[in-house]
């Protein structure tokens, strides 16, 4: 068990993932934000849910509950580098069910509500699930202790 867990956890002692984490990180705190509190000019729950049934994802309300607890407690993780690979696996789905429920029939173009700001969200997540956190991480840190 513990040698999954550090396999999980470690990752190579680079700064790339860390240049990813922060900004990914802040761009899905203040999307989730926008879907659970209604911050930043966002619905909140209702307004989201209500939105998500009109749709097809429903019901929409806990659509819109796990949509937003997904970027928002997602993007903390991100940024703390903590269970950055499982993390950032759940973003990636979360990116794709957005790209294909919402933003695939207006093109590529983030202008036309199309599915390029989607995409690179995923690529970025993607990367993160692969790579792990990098350094200056709560995950290789844990990865040291757990020997």
């Amino acid at each position: 068990m513990k040698t999954l867990i550090t396999k999980i956890l470690k990752s190579a002692p680079s700064f790339a993932p860390l240049a990813l984490r922060i900004p990914i990180g802040i761009i899905l705190i203040a999307h989730g934000s926008q879907k659970l509190f209604g911050w930043f000019g966002g619905y909140g729950l209702e307004g989201t849910g209500q939105w998500m049934t009109s749709i097809g994802l429903t019901p929409g309300y806990l659509m819109a509950l796990m949509a937003g607890s997904s970027e928002f407690f997602g993007g903390l993780l991100l940024l703390l580098g903590l269970l950055t690979r499982p993390t950032a696996l759940v973003l990636s789905f979360t990116m794709v069910i957005a790209i294909f429920s919402v933003h695939i029939g207006n093109g590529l173009f983030l202008a036309n509500n199309g599915y390029e700001f989607g995409l690179a969200l995923l690529a970025a997540t993607a990367s993160l699930a692969v790579s792990g956190a990098g350094k200056l991480s709560l995950d290789n840190l844990l990865a040291s202790r757990i020997k």
